[in-house]
């Protein structure tokens, strides 16, 4: 995941629940017949019980009436997540795992990485989980939210695609770059340039506005803009080379397989979580951190994604 420094026009959603459907005409039928045999064994039935009661009342007592089952009261839980993975991660839970646990998930995606923090809040929502880490910790220090944070859940890997080259050694001097204007996610496109050679001297503070000739030798142009946007710029005849975040490498129908780099999964720090206000008082909110790192949750998410886009636990 990644910030844009600004929304554009979000998309949210709110999963719903379907409605039972109308009886058929059949069943109506079948409920006037029954009916109408009820009306004629109801004198029968009301006569044996009087007869049954007036002969057994000096030897026994009515027996206590005992009150009907009913299910367990849910504990509702509101999450905010980017469509793909995190959304579809929480409905194989709210599907499989959340009712024998207690909690009942409503879902509200969201596809831009500002408003589910602003929603959360402003208490709108109990829970989101979109986000890794440093884009927390960066949030925080700059809006001053109050949050804590559970463990890392899933990694997405950052990647690199081009549609006008099949590798970075071809890429010629001056190739432009887009990639994304949120500096905890810019500095990742970084490194992985620098792994491949092509950049140098990376440090936590280099961004693209600051690289110097030693550190950008082939004097590669960057165009900074929101990740929603840079995944549609792979079209750009403009665009040589564009980092994608993981979840629009989803949503795009892309996969890592293809791309030109990708980063490393040992020792990432990008483990993304779920995030909750420091004065929750919803006990759902505990339960599904712990359902987010089950066994069940981390199976579905290799087999749902096996060639390795999204990948369970937190490396760093």
């Amino acid at each position: 995941m990644s910030a844009p420094t600004a929304p554009g026009t979000p998309r949210r959603a709110d999963h719903t629940v379907e409605q039972p459907t109308a009886p058929t005409q059949g069943q109506y039928r079948k409920e006037s017949l029954m009916g109408s045999l009820r009306k004629h064994l109801s004198a029968v039935a009301i006569a044996a019980a009087v007869m049954a009661l007036t002969a057994c009342a000096g030897t026994s007592t009515a027996a206590t009436p005992q009150p009907s089952a009913t299910p367990a009261t849910l504990t509702k839980v509101t999450v905010g997540a980017s469509p793909v993975p995190h959304a579809k991660i929480l409905e194989f839970i709210q599907q499989n795992l959340a009712a024998k646990a207690g909690i009942e998930l409503k879902i509200v995606e969201f596809d831009d990485y500002v408003q589910p923090n602003e929603a959360l809040a402003s208490k709108e929502l109990d829970a989101n989980y979109f986000q890794h880490l440093p884009y927390l910790e960066a949030q925080i220090k700059e809006k001053g939210y109050a949050f804590e944070h559970g463990a890392g859940v899933h990694i997405e890997p950052y990647a690199a695609f081009s549609k006008k080259y099949k590798s970075l050694a071809e890429l010629p001097d001056g190739a432009s770059v887009a990639i994304t204007n949120d500096a905890s996610n810019q500095i990742r496109g970084l490194r992985v340039l620098e792994t491949a050679g092509l950049l140098k001297g990376i440090t936590d503070a280099s961004n693209v506005l600051n690289l110097t000739k030693e550190q950008n030798p082939k004097g590669l142009k960057f165009i900074e803009n929101q990740p929603e946007v840079i995944v549609q710029q792979l079209d750009d005849p403009k665009v040589d080379l564009a980092f994608v975040n993981g979840n629009f490498i989803l949503t795009a129908g892309l996969s890592t397989k293809d791309a030109l780099a990708v980063e490393q999964v040992a020792g990432n720090p990008y483990a993304n979580l779920l995030v909750w206000r420091t004065d929750n008082t919803n006990p759902g909110v505990a339960v599904l951190e712990k359902l987010l790192h089950s066994p069940e949750v981390a199976d579905f998410i290799t087999k749902t994604w096996p060639s390795g886009d999204v990948i369970p636990g937190s490396q760093g």
